[in-house]
């Protein structure tokens, strides 16, 4: 009895050990999150128009919302007190998630704004009239999200009506449909070539060369 006692003892160690080495101290991952999922770009069909000045290059960020051309900033954080010096620092701008109804497409958009952005569109008497804006600083701070979300409201039918009593009390014609735009710039494109004279530009130019009579 007393050899079994000893070899119980000696035993319970190692199988401490080995339960404390099975346990995990990293904490569990869990299966559900409260905060709402990460806005993401509209696609469009590749018939609607590219976005003119392209993804941002710093601030990526930003091509998932309206920024109105706010980004990141950087600089100095300067102490005043007994440890004197400059401590680099950013300023991010100021982000939040905002619902925001678009009249044109009938329904309420969950859409990451900046402070910035969001008193243009107070200003503009709503979102549509923000994005339907043709100013170029306009299109520039819209960036990829706010150009696509522009399209679909133009592509929208209450848009569509408005620009056909806007054009028809104006005394403008229809425009084009974008099959019949890229024809005519093909039909055009094909002219100008049977219009050019490869031989005269690609004929080369004699040049003659001059003697410098120089006095005696």
């Amino acid at each position: 009895m007393a050899g079994l006692h000893a070899r119980s003892a000696m035993t319970a160690p190692f199988s401490l050990a080995v339960a404390f080495r099975s346990l995990s101290i990293a904490t569990p991952k869990r299966s559900f999150s409260t905060t709402p999922a990460t806005q993401s770009i509209p696609k469009l069909p590749e018939s609607a128009p590219v976005y003119p000045y392209g993804p941002s290059k710093w601030y990526k960020q930003s091509d998932s919302g309206l920024y109105g051309g706010a980004s990141i900033q950087f600089g100095n954080k300067i102490s005043k007190g007994r440890n004197k010096g400059k401590t680099r620092r950013s300023w991010k701008p100021n982000v939040r998630r905002k619902k925001i109804e678009s009249e044109a497409l009938g329904e309420e958009l969950f859409i990451k704004v900046t402070r910035r952005a969001l008193r243009s569109i107070y200003k503009a008497k709503g979102l549509d009239n923000y994005l339907l804006s043709d100013r170029p600083t306009r299109l520039k701070e819209l960036g990829p999200f706010g150009w696509n979300l522009r399209h679909q409201i133009m592509q929208s039918p209450t848009i569509k009506e408005k620009f056909a009593k806007q054009r028809k009390a104006y005394g403008v014609p229809e425009p084009p449909t974008i099959d019949q735009y890229l024809q005519m710039k093909e039909a055009e494109a094909s002219t100008k070539i049977e219009e050019l004279d490869i031989d005269a530009l690609t004929k080369p130019r004699i040049k003659r060369r001059t003697t410098l009579a120089y006095g005696k």
